[in-house]
C-alpha cells in the first residue's frame, strides 16, 4: 500500500435495489416511464424524485432503485436525457430558430444554462450551440433553406 493508503473503491450494490421485487421493478419502470415521458414531467424544473415517489404511492428509495437499475443512470441523469433529446429537436426545429439557449434550456426543464450545457456536452460531447451551428451548415451544404 505506500505511504498514499490509497485502496480501491469496490462496486456496492445498494442494498435496497434487492428488496424491490422483479414485479415490482417492472410495474414501477412503467409508471415512471408514463409520468416522466409520456406526460412529459421532464420539462417541469421542480418535479423531483420525491414528488414523482409521491404521485406513484411509493418511497425514493424505490424509485433511485428502478431508474438505477431498469435504466442504468441515476434520477438527474435520466430526467436530464429527456430534457436534452428535446433540447436537440428544438435547436435544429425552424419554428424555434429565433430563441437563445436559454430560453430552449427553460422550454425542456433546466433551471439555469449552466446545468444545460454540462448535460448537454457530456450527453453529445458538444456545446448546444456547437450543435444548431453543425446542423444549419448540414442544411446549407444540402442546399435547402
Amino acid at each position: 500500500m505506500g505511504k498514499y493508503n490509497i485502496t480501491e473503491k469496490k462496486e456496492k450494490d445498494a442494498a435496497y435495489r434487492t428488496l424491490v421485487s422483479p414485479k415490482l421493478m417492472d410495474e414501477l419502470q412503467e409508471k415512471i416511464l408514463n409520468v416522466i415521458l409520456i406526460q412529459k414531467k421532464y420539462k417541469d424544473k421542480n418535479y423531483s424524485a420525491r414528488k414523482l415517489a409521491e404521485d406513484l404511492g411509493t418511497n425514493t428509495r424505490y424509485i433511485s432503485a428502478v431508474v438505477n437499475v431498469k435504466f442504468h443512470m441515476n434520477y438527474t441523469s435520466f430526467v436530464n436525457k429527456y430534457r436534452i433529446d428535446e433540447a436537440m429537436a428544438l435547436l435544429v426545429d425552424k419554428r424555434y430558430r429565433n430563441l437563445n439557449m436559454e430560453e430552449i434550456s427553460d422550454m425542456v426543464g433546466f433551471s439555469n444554462r449552466q446545468s444545460f450545457y454540462a448535460s448537454f456536452y457530456r450527453i453529445n460531447g458538444t456545446t448546444p450551440r456547437e450543435y444548431k451551428l453543425r446542423h444549419l451548415r448540414g442544411i446549407r451544404n444540402r442546399g435547402e433553406k
